[in-house]
This record gives structure tokens, sequence and C-alpha cells, in this order.
């Protein structure tokens, strides 16, 4: 019951651009983090153990490679369904789309959420990386064959 409770209301907050489109939003991740996605992942990524995946100190290390930053962009955009492995753990996979933020904001908030890590200088993204994995939007399946061929070539943490 509180799974499906957390579940909506996730959903609920994905459709609601909070501080999309402000100057201000552009250029605070984590302040686009908190409104947008800390429900889930927790306040400074540490995730929800069975619930939500850890993101403190692993979207640095996917972020690393270009299929990596890649695959972040995709899966903000378009959201992640299915069953996902993430640091040894099992996952049900449901996160929403947050496409209607836009395309500074989203590279704000992967920015932000990369320097949890401990990558020095920690990878950063551009609205142009999200303008450009927006224009080829994917559905689920797409995602996970797009996890899978990542995975193989650079393990995911």
């Amino acid at each position: 019951m509180i799974k499906r409770s957390l579940l909506l209301l996730a959903g609920l907050m994905a459709t609601v651009p909070v501080l999309a489109g402000s100057a201000k939003a552009a250029s605070d991740g984590a302040a686009i983090y908190n409104a947008n996605c800390s429900v889930c992942h927790q306040a400074g990524g540490v995730g929800m153990p069975g619930q939500f995946p850890v993101l403190k100190g692993r979207i640095d290390k996917i972020a690393s490679s270009p299929e990596g930053k890649t695959y972040l962009a995709d899966v903000v955009l378009n959201g992640l369904h299915g069953p996902i492995q993430a640091g040894g753990v099992t996952y049900a996979g449901f996160m929403p789309s947050l496409k209607t933020l836009s395309d500074d904001d989203i590279s704000a908030v992967l920015t932000y959420v990369a320097s949890l890590g401990d990558t020095k200088p920690a990878p950063s993204f551009t609205a142009d990386d999200i303008k450009t994995a927006r224009a080829t939007p994917k559905k689920g399946a797409e995602l996970q064959a797009e996890r899978n061929a990542l995975n193989a070539a650079h393990p995911i943490p």
C-alpha cells in the first residue's frame, strides 16, 4: 500500500513542471532535484532501500562515458519501467518521465547528481545534450536494451 502510494505520488510530481523554464531553476540543479526527484531518491541521492536506487556515487560513474551520459538523459526524459539491477539490488524500475522540465533544468539536475560522486572533475551535462536526447524518444524496451548495451561496455554500478 505504501509502495503504491509512493509510486502514485512520484507520478503526480513528475507531471507538474515545478520550476520549469525559470532562469533561476536552470542554474540550480540541487533545487530542481529537491523539487522533482528527492521524493523518491531522497535528499542527496541516497535512495530508499528496496524502493528507489541510490544515485550518489553512481551517476558520476555512469556519466563518465558518452554512452552513459546519453542513457541518463534518456532515462530522465522517458522514464524507466521494468526491473533493473542497481548497486547489487533489484528494483521494480518505475521512474516517471520528467520531459516536462526544460533542457536547461534537466541538464542542471543531472550535473548536480553527478557532482554527488567521487569523480573529479564531475561529469557535466549541457542543454544541448538533453536536446539531442529529446529528439529521439525511447520506449521501455529500447531503454532496457540501451541499459544492457551500456552495462556490457561499461558496467553500471
